[in-house]
């Protein structure tokens, strides 16, 4: 099964990154948040991606067109144009980076790469944000479905800390990290059948999470994968600082593979 990435956003709640590269390719440590992501997918076996670009899709090309130069080290000959790698690090993928526009919607980017995913189903997700989801239960949840999309839902704690008082006013206690509203959210990690291709409807102008999901959902072709455990998308710098703190600290509950 193959995994699209979507990577072609503009990421304007994170310019202080995103002026000089694509969201995808703001780093956690020292790699992008896209290899993050991808890296969840191969600890299961998934090694094969299709990402859409846009917005500075080309840094993204030229990542992955030289991964042994920003991951090995390297001897360059330059009087007789020779580049030799030392102590390769290499990933089992094979990418496919496509232009899916850059002011396309999240659905035309879908719908612009039907063409190298064929009649098969796949699955899908952001280039921005990490999950430690096991992949492999939420493909059998959606196997054991018969629907047509299953999306992976995740109750968010709040970004307050939450106070109750009494009527005299004294604060009689203190949490942390609230559970929020209490609502479910779609935080992607997406499986498709082909079928899913039919509700994009309007072109390079179509959001994904608007009419085609809505009308998925109003036809109950979809279904959830209840995901309790870490997720966290990197939408502004302070999120950026908080997964880098958590990477540096060797507390990262995304990373579910051992090298």
């Amino acid at each position: 099964m193959k995994v699209v990435l979507l990577a072609g956003g503009f990421g304007t709640r994170l310019s202080e990154e995103t002026k000089a590269m694509p969201k995808p390719m703001v780093k956690i440590g020292d790699m992008p948040i896209i290899w993050h992501i991808m890296k969840t997918y191969s600890q299961f076996g998934y090694n094969e991606f299709i990402i859409c670009l846009g917005y500075k899709g080309y840094a993204l090309k030229e990542w992955f067109s030289n991964y042994f130069i920003h991951t090995s080290d390297i001897t360059i000959d330059l009087k007789n144009n020779k580049l030799e790698v030392h102590n390769s690090a290499s990933e089992p993928w094979k990418v496919t980076l496509v232009e899916t526009g850059l002011h396309t919607m999240t659905g035309g980017r879908i719908k612009r790469v039907q063409k190298y995913i064929g009649n098969e189903p796949f699955m899908l997700t952001y280039g921005d944000g990490v999950a430690d989801v096991n992949i492999g239960d939420l493909v059998k949840t959606h196997k054991e479905s018969n629907k047509l999309l299953t999306v992976t839902a995740y109750k968010p704690q709040g970004k307050f800390g939450s106070l109750e008082i009494d009527k005299d006013g004294s604060v009689t206690a203190f949490t942390e990290k609230p559970a929020g509203d209490g609502m479910w959210i779609n935080a992607g990690f997406f499986v498709c059948q082909p079928e899913v291709f039919e509700y994009i409807t309007e072109g390079d102008a179509t959001i994904f999470e608007r009419k085609p999901l809505e009308m998925l959902a109003k036809n109950d072709q979809m279904n959830s994968f209840i995901h309790r455990g870490f997720w966290k998308p990197m939408d502004t710098l302070r999120d950026n600082t908080e997964l880098n703190e958590m990477w540096e600290k060797n507390k990262a509950p995304w990373k579910i593979w051992n090298k």
